[in-house]
């Protein structure tokens, strides 16, 4: 057994703007990063309609259809695009998280990566934003409570921006522990540390622009604390890269070595409860760093799953 990387051509047929930052380059850049790692290659599968209802009405699913455009780029918000093949992308980041799902819970593989765009972290129960059409990862935790029947998951979330569409979609779920680390002020405004869910199942902790590393690490030291004592099964991670010193969308201070500690903190952490870990690629916008970063986060996946 290994790490998967989960991709599909897709995810570079998702069309935005020029000059948009969620570019299509983002995808070539991660997987040439990837080029040469050990990796378990599997094709990200679309996903199954039920899978996505978990999560998002139909009437919703409908509307994104009825959106896309049948060519060009058309725009939800001043954030958020489609092209033709936006929606079988984002269908494919789904079905590649539940797919990984699947097999990390069958042992087939130890864990996994997901390297699809557009990211999900953003997509509220029936709302777009923040380039994001579906929630990925909310939906993969979903599948693995009424799919699978596991009673504990646990979302970890590293992007710079609040998961807002994550924390709304799991807001009432009492089997996950959702838990964020986020610039703030910053896009999209939620993510205060009282914002605590139905069940005090969601942990925000706030970092202010300027934050390096190490304060990352104490945040996510009481996370991964609070993360352990609810002993989940399954541990699932927005895997954003947008925290890195040399993004352009926010004033974070982290490097790669923060994200490859922090993976292995993850990494540890879930060891200990007997939770495989799935990964997914949220933000990240400076390329060499996104490049290098995914790499970074990927080796300690690979070490992990030895």
């Amino acid at each position: 057994m290994a790490t998967a990387l989960y991709s599909h051509a897709a995810a570079a047929q998702h069309q935005t703007p020029m000059g948009h930052p969620e570019q299509v380059s983002r995808f070539h850049h991660v997987m040439a990063a990837l080029q040469d790692a050990r990796l378990i290659h599997r094709e990200a599968p679309v996903a199954a309609i039920d899978d996505v209802l978990r999560c998002h009405p139909r009437s919703y699913l409908d509307r994104l259809q009825n959106l896309s455009p049948q060519a060009g780029v058309a725009a939800l918000d001043a954030d958020t695009h489609m092209s033709p093949r936006s929606l079988d992308a984002a269908l494919r980041a789904v079905g590649a998280a539940c797919h990984a799902v699947d097999a990390v819970l069958a042992g087939e593989i130890d864990n996994a990566f997901v390297a699809m765009r557009p990211p999900g972290h953003h997509a509220e129960r029936e709302t777009a934003m923040g380039f994001c059409l579906l929630g990925t990862v909310a939906i993969a935790a979903m599948r693995a409570i009424e799919h699978h029947g596991l009673q504990n998951v646990a979302v970890l979330d590293f992007d710079v921006h609040h998961g807002n569409g994550t924390q709304d979609l799991l807001w009432h779920e009492p089997h996950v522990f959702f838990a964020s680390t986020h610039q703030m002020p910053l896009f999209p405004g939620s993510g205060a540390a009282s914002e605590t869910g139905s069940y005090g199942q969601v942990m925000n902790i706030p970092l202010a622009p300027g934050s390096d590393g190490q304060l990352a690490q104490r945040a996510w030291d009481a996370i991964l604390r609070r993360c352990r004592d609810t002993a989940p099964q399954l541990v699932l991670v927005s895997a954003g890269f947008d925290a890195h010193a040399a993004d352009p969308l926010a004033q974070l201070e982290w490097h790669e070595e923060d994200f490859a500690l922090l993976t292995r903190a993850i990494c540890d952490m879930a060891a200990e409860c007997g939770a495989p870990v799935v990964s997914s690629l949220e933000g990240g916008y400076d390329l060499p760093a996104l490049g290098r970063s995914v790499r970074a986060h990927v080796d300690v996946l690979m070490e992990a799953g030895k």
